[in-house]
């Protein structure tokens, strides 16, 4: 299935892109998302008629997921206190809802699906470096510290 991108998608290419992708893929996520639009003749059309539109509306994202960051960067560190035992193992877990809660409690609104944690949730106290994901071209790291309290 061939489809032109409404806006810039990791691994997939950029505004305005005619990229080929698996029928599934653009019928069940990309198209109703907003994200792409079939490859006809018709929208390719529409689709040069809205490009400075889409362009404006890609940068005045871009420069707000920059704002993000430089808030995050200034935000520094944030703590979490959780229950744990003598040698710094938490009883539980800090997942992504955990993290992006605190970083919005501390003043810069993070969703969950933004925080980016590889190795899966945190299980250990101490000082963890994390990444967030505010925009295809925007990745911060954050420090997260987390407190085993008895």
């Amino acid at each position: 299935m061939d489809v032109i991108l409404l806006e810039k998608i990791q691994n997939l290419g950029v505004l305005g892109d005619r990229v080929r992708v698996k029928a599934g893929y653009g019928r069940n996520y990309l198209i109703p998302r907003g994200k792409a639009a079939p490859a006809t003749a018709s929208n390719i059309t529409k689709f040069e008629a809205r490009r400075a539109e889409l362009e404006a509306a890609a940068e005045a994202t871009l420069k707000q997921a920059q704002a993000r960051a430089t808030a995050l960067a200034a935000l520094g560190a944030v703590s979490l206190a959780r229950k744990g035992g003598e040698e710094g193992k938490l009883y539980g877990s800090v997942g992504t809802s955990d993290i992006a809660e605190a970083l919005t409690e501390a003043g810069v609104a993070v969703a969950k699906h933004e925080v980016r944690l590889p190795l899966g949730a945190l299980r250990v106290a101490g000082e963890h470096e994390i990444q967030v994901h505010l925009h295809p071209d925007v990745n911060t790291p954050v420090k997260v510290t987390i407190i085993a309290e008895a």
